[in-house]
């Protein structure tokens, strides 16, 4: 699908490269050119535009640092898949954060267990090892793409009033809160990138070794009490977090007298 051709002012404040970037940047946006199509040639563009070769080169470009198209050798440019995003200034479940934008999200209950805790989930979860805890492990589609797994601890007593609940349609956070009366207060995360191993491989449909986004998530109840403890594997190329953070200014010393 092309794009309408568009008139620049040569003598404009903004460069044509800048302006033809931000005409081709609204097509990928309002869905004109749909992820994964291909873009109009670089030929095609200089006739829409009626600008240089390299004027179509530098607006490409700056497209490509976005993040917005990806280019393949002998083959032209390409519109890439927008990467769902999550603000984790709150406390959110998946579901929860990507249905308020409009995302499609499915689970795939993968398996459900209760097995002893290791040294890691225990110390997480505040409880000796070797404890029974509940061990969940989904696959979380997101406009029918596999774009996270996931593993999920809770101690046993908890885990037991799950093993009735929809977890194939329903947040874990929102369970334990509606079904289970328990107020969330509070989570620390930490993410790192990671090779992918089986069984993350298989669930996202990637290469071993492929890099993932690796999500460490230890959330509390409002008196402060570890409640869940997840691992959560992110496919790169679909999702990111996103964090605003002030900054902190040093308090001003006062002057001696």
């Amino acid at each position: 699908m092309q794009t309408r051709q568009t008139t620049f002012e040569p003598d404009a404040h903004v460069p044509l490269y800048r302006q033809i970037k931000e005409a081709l940047r609204s097509g990928i946006l309002d869905g004109r050119y749909p992820p994964h199509s291909r873009m109009p040639s670089e030929s095609e563009l200089q006739g829409m535009f009626e600008v240089s070769r390299i004027t179509i080169r530098q607006a490409l470009g700056d497209l490509q640092k976005e993040g917005l198209i990806f280019k393949v050798h002998g083959k032209g440019s390409f519109v890439s898949q927008p990467k769902a995003v999550q603000n984790i200034t709150s406390l959110q479940g998946f579901a929860e954060a990507m249905s308020g934008e409009g995302h499609e999200v499915v689970n795939r209950v993968v398996s459900f267990n209760f097995v002893p805790a290791d040294a890691e989930v225990a110390a997480r979860l505040k409880l000796d090892e070797g404890t029974t805890v509940a061990e969940i492990q989904r696959v979380r589609l997101l406009n029918r793409e596999p774009t996270s797994y996931e593993v999920t601890f809770l101690p046993e007593a908890l885990g037991r009033k799950l093993v009735r609940a929809d977890l194939a349609a329903r947040d874990i956070f929102l369970i334990l809160e509606n079904d289970c009366g328990i107020a969330l207060g509070s989570a620390d995360l930490g993410i790192a990138a990671v090779p992918a191993r089986a069984p993350v491989t298989r669930a996202l449909e990637i290469k071993r070794d492929a890099p993932v986004l690796r999500v460490e998530r230890l959330t509390h109840d409002s008196d402060n009490r570890p409640v869940d403890f997840e691992y959560l594997y992110f496919k790169g190329d679909t999702f990111q977090y996103r964090l605003r953070v002030e900054r902190k200014r040093p308090a001003k010393s006062r002057g001696k007298g």
